[in-house]
């Protein structure tokens, strides 16, 4: 995308035109404030004077301040253990607690301890003599009785929590307690008593709180101590039921299988030892004779002494069987108590392997008896594991409920202590005392704000009349509304300077015009109003250069805005300088210039209309300015004085007046009322359009004249009437009178 730079030359037309904007807007301001300056000056100075009343009347302020933490740190005497547990206190916990502080309760808590129903700044006025004023203002409009011990306790508790002041000091634990009223020592009592009930707020709550919490732990202790109860009885119940002996080292049961087990396993070792020796004697059956370890083995005294007198007959039988041959009979005797030997022998042998049988039986028998009382205490085993299942469960119920009901009962006894050394976690840390000096109402502050708070209401004031302010008040006003000239501004009559002898109400009357205000310019030729007026017949003699202003029209859009006033002194002042002039009262609605001029005149304009007479009866002439006038005439039973004004009658009077007279001035009457002016723009060279200045409304003004584009091409100009040359200098400073004042004051002339 192309930047394109903006020439020099248009960038310096910017900025010049931004600053004449600035300067446009400086300068509204600036005129704003000029105008408005007196309505400005006096609200601020109302604001000035109920700021002093106040000051003068309000009771003085004291404010003490108390001061209290909330220790996190905690020492609880005589306490293992708290049995409502301390939260660590957050940002949450403080503000809750400076809300506590705020309620009712702490603030109803004070007003019983202080006795504060019955205090007069609690319950009347509240002290001051303002404060008197509107009690007894409220007083005499209240037809109620005497208030009662509610309405009381609710008015004191109103203005209490309206003196009072509780904050957080920062993100700390330390809550500042403050309280403002017309006693120091009163303000200070009441902080500290703030504190205090706090304080014992906070212990009766914990102790209410753990009272209750006992109640409830001695209904919770009965009710656990029967369903502990209840379940150790269902444990025995069931073990009787199911024959569970318990021997405090386990099951009988478990006892019984661990003997009988036992018992099998020796009884088995048994079995293999007497098999064992049956297995030996068998073997040792099949020999003759045992040998030495066999015989030892055995144990057996028989056998041993049998062997030893065998091998004793047997070396015997060696002996002398080689010595006397196998056949001798001595051998032969040891061969036959030899073989004797061996059958007691063999016959012992069987004898201990009868024994040997019988003890392997012995144990068979009792090894398949222990088994058989194995297996049935397995059995019985087997049925007391299953049993065990629900007796677990029912075991663990009751420890349970053993469990809750000693820490029930732990807790009970805690809240016990704590019943009996209650704590708070608030302390305070700084007592309020009496303050030295009053805190309200400071006289600066209050004289400050007042002077702001006016300068504001001022500037508010002075903007709402400008935009109310729907009449014209400055030239400016008129050309850019009206789109015409305004040629001259003309100072009320008598504010500016009026001829001696003439009072100002009767120079500011709304009836018909003064004979004095009629010839104002020529009893003062030198005032304001005279020079107004000269402006106006320099801006007729101006417009004579384009085109011919012979026949001029004063009118106006209400009655009394001053057009008689006007056309008249501007006649006198042309006829005074010379010129042939003539005054026409063509207002035959209302003709206020002939009763004052002429007011025994029996024709007038209306009969030389209608040729009931000559004109030159009809004319009265001024013998000081040689200003001729001619009367309305007769109008007292005129219907249609428009017709009159457009008939050829009319028009032919005029251009008689053209060819004899150099000016020929017309009262005209007001357009609102009537449309009598509308009719005489065919015969009139130029008109002026007369505005009571500051009091006409702008939009009656443009509606006549809109309506009357006729009028509007023949204006010559607008005349700004009755204005206030005091306020018209806050509007217009070159319209003041001092630039006037000062010109004439070499010749002996101020107003």
């Amino acid at each position: 995308m192309l930047q394109v730079n903006k020439p020099p030359s248009e960038i310096n037309r910017e900025f010049l035109e931004v600053d004449a904007s600035l300067s446009r807007s400086l300068t509204l301001y600036l005129d704003i404030i000029r105008r408005q300056f007196p309505t400005m000056v006096t609200i601020v100075l109302a604001s000035v004077i109920l700021a002093l009343l106040y000051l003068l009347t309000a009771a003085p302020q004291y404010s003490s301040t108390a001061s209290m933490v909330i220790d996190t740190r905690k020492v609880q005497p005589f306490q293992q253990q708290s049995m409502l547990t301390d939260l660590a206190i957050d940002s949450a916990t403080v503000e809750t607690q400076v809300e506590i502080l705020k309620s009712e309760n702490i603030s109803l808590a004070v007003i019983r301890e202080l006795r504060l129903i019955g205090d007069p700044e609690f319950s009347g006025s509240g002290g001051g003599l303002a404060g008197a004023v509107v009690t007894s203002v409220g007083g005499l409009f209240s037809g109620r009785s005497a208030a009662s011990e509610f309405e009381l306790t609710r008015r004191a508790l109103q203005r209490f929590e309206a003196n009072r002041s509780i904050r957080r000091l920062g993100q700390t634990y330390v809550m500042e307690i403050g309280f403002t009223s017309h006693d120091p020592q009163k303000s200070a009592s009441i902080a500290n008593a703030i504190a205090d009930a706090y304080i014992v707020d906070q212990l009766e709550s914990k102790y209410q709180a753990t009272r209750r919490a006992s109640v409830w732990l001695q209904d919770r202790i009965k009710e656990l101590r029967t369903q502990a109860s209840a379940a150790q009885r269902a444990v025995v119940d069931f073990k009787t039921a199911n024959n569970i002996v318990d021997t405090g080292k386990g099951l009988m049961n478990e006892q019984q299988l661990a003997e009988v087990n036992s018992q099998v396993v020796l009884a088995r070792a048994a079995t293999a030892e007497a098999k064992a020796r049956l297995d030996r004697i068998n073997n040792i059956l099949k020999q003759e004779i045992p040998d030495a370890s066999v015989a030892d083995a055995l144990k057996n005294e028989t056998i041993v002494k049998l062997r030893g007198q065998y091998v004793d007959m047997a070396s015997k039988e060696a002996i002398w069987s080689a010595k006397y041959g196998s056949d001798h009979l001595a051998a032969i005797n040891l061969r036959r108590q030899m073989a004797e030997i061996k059958k007691n022998v063999a016959e012992e042998l069987k004898r201990i392997q009868e024994s040997y049988k019988s003890d392997y039986d012995i144990a068979v028998t009792r090894e398949e008896s222990i088994r058989s009382s194995l297996n049935a205490v397995v059995s019985e085993s087997q049925l007391t594991n299953q049993a065990q299942i629900q007796l677990r469960e029912l075991e663990s119920n009751a420890q349970s409920y053993q469990a809750m009901y000693d820490n029930f009962l732990q807790r009970y006894m805690e809240s016990v202590q704590q019943q009996s050394f209650p704590i708070t976690e608030a302390r305070v840390i700084s007592p309020a005392t009496p303050s030295l000096g009053k805190n309200s109402p400071k006289a600066l502050i209050v004289l400050a704000a007042a002077l702001m708070g006016g300068l504001l209401l001022s500037f508010g004031a002075a903007a709402a009349r400008e935009m109310t302010d729907k009449v014209f008040r400055t030239t400016g006003q008129v050309e850019e509304v009206l789109g015409a000239n305004c040629i001259a501004i003309l100072p009320t009559l008598g504010s500016d300077g009026a001829s001696p002898g003439l009072s100002t109400n009767v120079l500011k009357q709304k009836g018909n015009p003064h004979p004095e205000l009629l010839r104002y310019v020529v009893n003062n030729p030198l005032s304001r109003f005279a020079e107004a007026v000269r402006s106006l017949k320099v801006a007729v003699d101006l417009n004579s250069i384009v085109r011919e202003n012979r026949v001029l029209a004063v009118t106006s859009t209400l009655p009394n805005e001053g057009k008689s006033t006007v056309s008249t002194n501007l006649a006198q002042l042309i006829a005074h300088s010379g010129a042939r002039v003539i005054l026409v009262d063509t207002d035959l609605r209302n003709p206020s210039l002939s009763r004052e001029l002429m007011p025994n005149a029996e024709i007038g304009l209306v009969e030389v209309a209608a040729q009931k007479a000559n004109l030159e009866a009809a004319l009265t002439v001024d013998p000081e300015t040689n200003l001729s006038i001619l009367p309305a005439g007769t109008t007292s039973k005129l219907m249609h004085t428009n017709e009159i004004l457009a008939s050829k009658a009319m028009h032919a009077l005029i251009t008689q007046l053209r060819s004899k007279y150099d000016y020929v001035v017309l009262d005209m009457p007001p357009m609102a009322p009537v449309v009598d002016v509308r009719v005489t723009s065919s015969f009139v060279d130029s008109y002026v359009f007369v505005v009571e200045w500051g009091k006409t409304k702008i939009d009656v003004i443009k509606h006549n004249l809109r309506t009357a584009p006729e009028i509007q091409d023949k204006l010559l100009g607008v005349i700004l009437n009755k204005a206030d040359t005091k306020a018209l200098a806050r509007y217009e400073s070159y319209y003041g009178r001092y630039y006037y004042q000062k010109y004439y004051a070499r010749y002996g002339y101020l107003e």
